[in-house]
């Protein structure tokens, strides 16, 4: 069974960066479309961004030029690069494919913003 584990995350201020990495063990997701997928305190999980390869991809409006997706297929690896980063940003972050596939959620990494 592939396992997702996911780190980066922590503590900034308003208008820090943070860079999010997801790796796969036991399997690969390479040729998979995968996303990242935040949950904020009180609220659903949802999805923040896909990437398939580097001309398909994918942002939800609230993040569009702010976070940046990516992936290195030999390192089996996805990243999210998070600039500019916001209070409402603040969240346990997820990786996944995408459609998700429930047996794969992990721990997730927590981001929070605040000053």
């Amino acid at each position: 069974q592939v396992q997702l584990v996911e780190s980066g995350g922590d503590s900034v201020q308003p208008g820090g960066s943070l860079r999010l990495s997801c790796i796969a063990f036991r399997g690969s997701f390479n040729f998979i479309t995968m996303g990242w997928f935040r949950q904020a305190p009180g609220k659903q999980r949802k999805l923040v961004a896909y990437i398939h390869n580097s001309e398909n991809l994918y942002y939800v409006d609230a993040v569009k030029g702010r976070f940046t997706i990516s992936r290195d297929s030999a390192k089996n690896t996805m990243y999210l690069q998070m600039n500019g980063l916001k209070p409402e940003d603040t969240a346990v972050y997820y990786c996944n494919t995408f459609p998700a596939d429930n047996a794969l959620w992990g721990q997730g990494t927590q981001v929070t913003v605040s000053s």
